[in-house]
């Protein structure tokens, strides 16, 4: 994968995805930026959330469970020293649907074990959680 990134200006850089998307990622205005797009850590972050969800939707849809909502929650840490890298990352998975629960734990862990590759480019300590049609939150994994 190749992408290209021109400098706008401040701190912004425009880029397009392999894909056809044009993004804009930029700082915060304390350290320079204009504000003019997301930070890199958080469509790290988003990108790592969207990328196991994408995984679970397909998983439960080839084991033909009827997803009705899906929704997720990720929360990083980050070191307080530069690089200040992810320490801890946390992923909630908030489903409904009329599906049994080990179903829904196996595309789970079958996409942060298997299939997420974000997920497996990151050296972060990860945990998971789930609720299911609004039950309680289960954690399960600490890597």
């Amino acid at each position: 994968m190749h992408i290209k990134l021109d400098w706008k200006q401040g701190m912004a850089f425009e880029s397009m995805t392999p894909s056809g998307h044009r993004v804009t990622l930029d700082a915060g205005e304390d350290v320079g930026g204009l504000n003019l797009g997301p930070r890199p850590t958080e469509m790290l972050l988003q990108a790592t959330a969207t990328c196991t969800g994408i995984d679970i939707v397909s998983i439960l849809h080839k084991m033909r469970l009827p997803l009705e909502t899906f929704e997720m929650e990720i929360d990083g840490v980050r070191a307080t020293e530069h690089p200040k890298r992810f320490t801890a990352i946390h992923l909630l998975y908030v489903l409904k649907g009329d599906m049994p629960e080990e179903r829904v734990r196996r595309a789970i862990e079958l996409s942060v074990d298997r299939y997420c590759s974000v997920s497996h480019s990151l050296n972060a300590t990860f945990t998971y959680s789930y609720r299911l049609n609004g039950g309680e939150v289960v954690l399960f994994r600490a890597d």
